[in-house]
């Protein structure tokens, strides 16, 4: 609202810009959206949604949709960021990843990614990666100075971190210019393998160089194995929080003050192309661990964080798509706050990126940054019914989740345990079952696929050293898989499998049906035969040389024709026939191909019937 003067100067006026419209009710508009739904069955209360942590995502949010006050940015409890400026004027941190062994080879990547506008480095060292005593080499050229270096050194974090530091000193960097993450992270290496890890040596180096380096941090909360077992996000949340209370817990017993040993720490969380969640969850986790800190006595200090685009979204089939998965995470990332923020390359899934992939994939974060602007705004997500609300609900249910495995003794005892990758599966499962029944799409795998497609190949990347922990999750895995199958069984027949769409009635009648299961079948590597509009659509069924059939049309040609056409498709040699339509019972069908049907199952059982072998 603004005060204005009136035009004879009487006292100010408040100015309404909608004063002659009539003010809307919420009342009003789910009278508006249920006449519309109205005409297929539906109420407004279909378009209420669930996450995977049961929060209610309502279609419509409004000022009296409860949130609490989210503060000020660079302020307690940082819900709206980490400083008060944002990143307006800095941008966020661009950090890019390399895990490739060669030495040479991660050196001119890293040296090209640096020219190309990223800020920081990410390196994965050791077994099945960069040795740890090429770290030098791998660096060679790069002002560590200006570049901060994040490590990934998995078990050989003591060692790697001693070759960082023998760099720094070799190359007379100055004890207050070092900056960056020497990754040492004992509880996600028990997440990833399942082995013990003490946090001693990690806070007894902490300690060291807490007093040395002040601006060099020495532990990641990483977030990612949980993330990557197909946990839910308060999942993420509740483990990343308990993960930092425990190197609080170790650093403090090292003789670090609780402040000192919050800035050690660096949080990695997973960017998905949920959007909204992201950034909710963002802003959620600076809460909780606000939170932490102040009942622990170091209430001014802030989350850092670094923003992962999910490993688990992206697909090996049709991975262009992958290219805005990307971005969504990104842009989710960027208006979450983020402090880093790292875009895998769109062949991650593949192997080892190349340069094109890698220059990609840094343009999307310059891209969002330099043309787009996405960091000239403090908080743009700030004020929002919507996100404000998410980002309350989610933070309770990450608290939850956090107290849950405090109760239970602390992060490392539900590893142990295997309470907490027994929640994790539990969440992965109801992913599944979503997957499977393509309510949560993946566009170019269970939706839309494109057998044609030439295939996108990388040289391998080093194995995981994982074994024994949590496992590595892809959402798209089980729809590759039956692909797979598809590409053998065409490299030994010269073929892929075959459906005959075995459509009834006029061409208006079946096409949309015929569409449907088309793109079904494609999904599972299967090829559809579609002879259209045909008078005698049994004989262009054996004419084709299918063995599995589709019945395709309306619900009225399935009244009159459906169990008839069946029967003789079956004495033509059809060994199963599907129909796509409405559930229900047709005799001589095997199975009905819906929308929300298990399309996995009905997927699987069609490859094993036309011997298609795993």
């Amino acid at each position: 609202m603004t005060e204005v003067a009136g035009a004879r100067g009487d006292a100010p006026a408040e100015l309404s810009l909608a004063a002659e419209f009539d003010r809307p009710a919420r009342a009003d508009w789910e009278r508006l959206v249920n006449r519309v739904l109205d005409k297929s069955g539906g109420t407004v209360d279909d378009l209420v949604s669930t996450t995977y942590d049961g929060i209610a995502i309502q279609p419509l949010y409004a000022a009296d949709d409860p949130a609490p006050p989210a503060g000020f940015p660079g302020l307690p409890p940082f819900v709206r960021g980490a400083r008060p400026e944002g990143h307006v004027g800095t941008g966020w941190d661009v950090r890019v990843l390399h895990t490739g062994p060669d030495p040479a080879a991660t050196n001119a990547a890293v040296l090209a990614d640096l020219e190309g506008g990223a800020t920081s480095v990410w390196l994965r060292t050791g077994e099945g990666a960069l040795p740890v005593p090429a770290l030098a080499d791998a660096l060679g050229g790069v002002h560590v100075d200006l570049a901060p270096v994040v490590l990934e050194p998995g078990e050989d974090y003591e060692a790697a971190a001693e070759a960082f530091l023998g760099l720094l000193a070799e190359r007379d960097v100055p004890a207050g210019e070092a900056s960056g993450n020497l990754g040492a992270d004992p509880v996600g290496l028990l997440a990833r393998t399942g082995r013990a890890h003490g946090t001693d040596v990690a806070a007894a180096l902490a300690a060291r160089v807490a007093e040395r380096y002040p601006r060099l941090r020495t532990l990641v909360v990483d977030a990612l194995p949980f993330h990557e077992a197909g946990g839910s996000d308060s999942q993420e949340l509740g483990a990343a929080i308990a993960t930092g209370v425990a190197y609080l817990r170790a650093l403090t017993e090292a003789g670090l003050s609780v402040e000192t040993a919050a800035r050690q720490l660096e949080f990695r969380l997973a960017a998905s192309a949920d959007q909204f969640l992201t950034i909710a969850k963002l802003r959620a986790a600076r809460r909780l661990w606000a939170r932490v800190l102040e009942v622990s006595g170091a209430p001014g200090v802030p989350l850092c964080q670094h923003a992962v685009s999910s490993p688990a979204m992206y697909t090996r089939r049709d991975p262009w798509v992958n290219l805005l998965r990307g971005t969504l995470a990104c842009f989710a990332a960027g208006v979450g706050g983020a402090d880093a923020v790292t875009v895998l390359p769109f062949d991650v899934a593949l192997g080892l990126p190349d340069a094109f992939s890698r220059r990609i994939a840094r343009n999307t974060q310059a891209i969002l940054l330099e043309e787009s602007r996405l960091s000239g705004v403090i908080d743009p997500a700030g004020g929002s019914w919507y996100v404000e609300n998410l980002t309350d609900r989610l933070a309770h249910a990450a608290w939850a989740e956090f107290t849950g495995i405090e109760r239970a003794g602390g992060i490392e005892a539900q590893l142990r345990s295997g309470e907490l990758a027994g929640r994790l599966a539990a969440t992965w499962q109801a992913r599944s079952r979503r997957i499977a029944t393509r309510e949560d799409p993946i566009t170019g795998v269970s939706e839309f696929p494109d057998l044609d497609e030439k295939p996108v190949e990388r040289p391998p990347a080093p194995s995981p050293v994982d074994g024994g922990g949590l496992p590595r999750v892809r959402y798209a895995q089980a729809y590759e898989q039956l692909r797979d199958r598809s590409d053998a069984h065409l490299a030994r027949h010269g073929a892929r499998p075959t459906v005959f769409l075995a459509t009834l009635g006029p061409l208006a009648a079946h096409t949309g049906r015929a569409t449907f299961a088309a793109n079904l079948l494609q999904a599972g590597g299967i090829e559809p035969v579609n002879p259209g509009a045909t008078d005698d659509v049994v004989a262009a069924f054996a004419a084709s040389g299918a063995t599995v059939a589709c019945l395709c049309g309306s619900d009225a040609a399935y009244a009159e024709q459906a169990a008839d056409v069946a029967a003789r498709l079956r004495e033509a040699g059809a060994t199963r026939v599907l129909l796509a339509g409405k559930p229900g019972e047709y005799p001589g069908v095997d199975a009905v191909v819906h929308i929300g049907c298990d399309a996995l199952a009905v997927l699987t059982a069609t490859l094993d019937e036309l011997g298609v072998r795993p």
